[in-house]
């Protein structure tokens, strides 16, 4: 994590939120799995943040909180980022009721959605959110004051419409950044698979156009990786901040690759 002249200690959702907003380049992790003791072990690796997945991944609420608790332990550098289940008050509530330093939210289509995520994540006149920060009051807070500065809000672009609207969501007042949902984006530009190379060249062009809207407005430009590797590419090319995904596919790879090792003459079995 870069360090912004005034900004607070490194590992803090203060320092996370202004080093965000001023479009410093960061890396974060993203987890599905509801396992907070190897959450912990990754919040400790120099990331800076550590994204935990409520829509897709396999972490109920009990989870969700067991695992921002864990990234917030000693010795940890991160963050944590919750993606809720939907653009609703209440999971978005929730999440951040629980200590996360912002959320990640999916389904982004136009500007009024973005708007209505902001207003999710902000308490009034600013927003919508009810008071209730049970445990984001010893970390975040407890005065809207200090949880609307300390707190970030992000909206997926993944659907061919929020890419069509791209610039006046970026153009939401109060939206910290966007983020790439790179599966669905690629599926929703006529991909047969979220993979799929066929819709290689408009889906590069897409990832232009999120960034350059991104610059205009002043906003952060974050996208989904599989790999470091990806991820660096990605920040070159201007994105501002790059998640590495993710535990459970990881654990499946060091796996195969371990017994790809120990299988390495080829017995059968």
């Amino acid at each position: 994590m870069n360090a912004v002249p005034g900004t607070p200690a490194p590992g803090t959702p203060a320092a996370f939120a202004a080093l965000l907003r001023a479009r410093e380049p960061l890396v974060g992790y993203w987890c599905v799995l509801d396992s907070p003791v190897s959450t912990e072990r990754i919040a400790r690796l120099g990331y800076d943040y550590v994204a935990l997945d409520a829509q897709h991944g396999l972490i109920e609420y009990a989870g969700v909180l067991a695992s921002l608790t864990a990234i917030d332990t000693k010795g940890s550098t991160a963050v944590g980022l919750v993606r809720v289940e939907a653009n609703d008050p209440m999971p978005i509530g929730k999440a951040l009721d629980a200590g996360a330093a912002g959320v990640i939210v999916p389904l982004i289509d136009n500007a009024q959605d973005a708007a209505d995520a902001v207003a999710a994540v902000r308490y009034p006149p600013l927003g919508n959110r009810s008071y209730g920060p049970m445990r984001s009051g010893l970390r975040i807070g407890p005065n809207p004051a200090d949880a609307h500065r300390e707190t970030v809000v992000l909206a997926m672009i993944e659907t061919a419409e929020g890419l069509a609207n791209v610039e006046e969501i970026c153009a939401t007042d109060g939206l910290d950044g966007v983020y790439v949902g790179p599966s669905d984006l690629r599926i929703a530009l006529g991909g047969a698979t979220s993979t799929d190379p066929a819709v290689a060249a408009e889906f590069e062009a897409a990832l232009v156009r999120v960034r350059t809207a991104a610059a205009a407005a002043g906003i952060a430009a974050g996208i989904h990786n599989p790999d470091g590797t990806a991820a660096a590419k990605r920040i070159a090319e201007g994105f501002t901040f790059a998640t590495v995904a993710c535990d459970l596919v990881h654990l499946e790879q060091v796996a195969a690759g371990h017994l790809q090792a120990a299988r390495a003459k080829g017995e059968a079995r």
